[in-house]
């Protein structure tokens, strides 16, 4: 195994590297003071492991990080700092390996031992060239060709909705000073960026581990991030363009529209309740509902009402505050003359109502009475 050294502090480098020469199965490529140098190394040495300060003067040693990790994706970093309790903190909560000055031999031996242990059970990442479905339907999962929808076990909740909100804003730049504000808002400044970097750089773990071929740059000039997802597929982003490529409703395409109505697993990110994912959440949920609507309507024009009624049962049962659904199961329950089924949609549509202590639609109201006036007189 390839180890780069990287400490401004020269005699603890000499240190680093005695050590490291006294422990089986590590070689040391090179060792520097300064962290831009060893970037720029570090793009034809293509180092395994980076043993890497973490306060340097020229370069916050987690933001070198996150530029290794750009430059060589499979990289190991082990980092190496004074007892400091945001970095130490962040690092357990992260799981990110770490040692402490002054290094002692038997922990950096058990390091070792871990990353080569690591190495051997995981020779290779998983095929990049496998393009990973992302589903942001209902539940967020990752899903690889050939294998099942696999629900991610990030190591922390901030994790996840780090890697939710960058995929969310796709393509975008996203600041750094936004995460911070999103994520850590009762921290100081030094705490939350020390827990964004080392979430990031756990995120960045945790997907090239999965195979999932989706990139997030550092972008320094701007202090931003960016999210690549053009090498993934996203269930959402499918969806609709299925949706949208339908042509109206006939004969020849209804099975067509009720497969794409189908496909709809849930709302976006529905299981998180994402605040901030809320505006796209309602966008999807409302182009779902028409073209559902739509579908019912259909079957209802064409005399089909077995499948109107699932259709409307189905839109009822994900939105139970949608009014439209009560009122056409109300008038099929009434094309079948089924008087209970009409006073039992009525019923729940009142629940639903005095749960959001609204009035019924006019238009819901005026039916229903008419409807019962006329069923009086039968």
């Amino acid at each position: 195994m390839k180890a780069m050294l990287v400490d401004d502090e020269n005699l603890a480098l000499l240190q680093l590297r005695k050590m490291l020469k006294e422990i089986d199965g590590i070689e040391v490529t090179g060792a520097y003071q300064d962290a831009m140098a060893a970037i720029e190394a570090a793009k034809a040495d293509a180092p395994d492991v980076v043993f890497l300060d973490i306060h340097m003067p020229e370069i916050y040693g987690l933001k070198a990080a996150e530029m290794l990790q750009e430059i060589c994706p499979d990289i190991e970093i082990v980092f190496v700092t004074a007892y400091d309790d945001y970095a130490v903190q962040a690092f357990e909560l992260n799981a990110l390996d770490y040692v402490l000055k002054p290094v002692r031999r038997e922990r950096l031996t058990r390091t070792v031992q871990r990353l080569l242990q690591h190495a051997g059970d995981h020779p290779k990442a998983p095929p990049a060239s496998r393009v990973a479905l992302i589903r942001c339907l209902q539940t967020m999962q990752i899903e690889l060709p050939g294998l099942g929808p696999e629900t991610v076990k990030w190591r922390t909740s901030k994790a996840q909705e780090l890697f939710a909100y960058l995929l969310h804003h796709r393509g975008q730049l996203v600041r750094k000073g936004a995460l911070l504000d999103l994520l850590w808002p009762d921290f100081d400044i030094p705490k939350a960026t020390t827990h964004l970097y080392t979430t990031i750089y756990q995120v960045r773990q945790d997907l090239k581990r999965m195979g999932v071929n989706i990139e997030i740059r550092s972008l320094s000039i701007k202090e931003s991030y960016v999210l690549d997802a053009s090498r993934v597929r996203i269930d959402a982003d499918e969806w609709e363009q299925e949706l949208r490529r339908l042509e109206p409703l006939s004969a020849a395409n209804v099975y067509e529209h009720q497969r794409v109505m189908d496909l709809y697993a849930g709302d976006y990110m529905a299981d998180n309740d994402y605040l901030w994912a809320e505006n796209e959440r309602q966008r999807l949920r409302m182009l779902w509902l028409q073209h559902a609507q739509r579908l019912g309507d259909y079957y209802v024009q064409h005399e089909r009402p077995s499948e109107a009624i699932a259709v409307f049962l189905r839109m009822q049962q994900q939105y139970p505050y949608y009014e439209g659904s009560y009122l056409a199961l109300m008038k099929l329950h009434a094309w079948f003359k089924d008087r209970a089924g009409v006073e039992e949609q009525h019923r729940l549509l009142s629940l639903v109502l005095e749960e959001l202590d609204v009035a019924p639609n006019e238009s819901i109201s005026q039916w229903y009475t008419e409807w019962k006036s006329q069923s009086a007189q039968l």
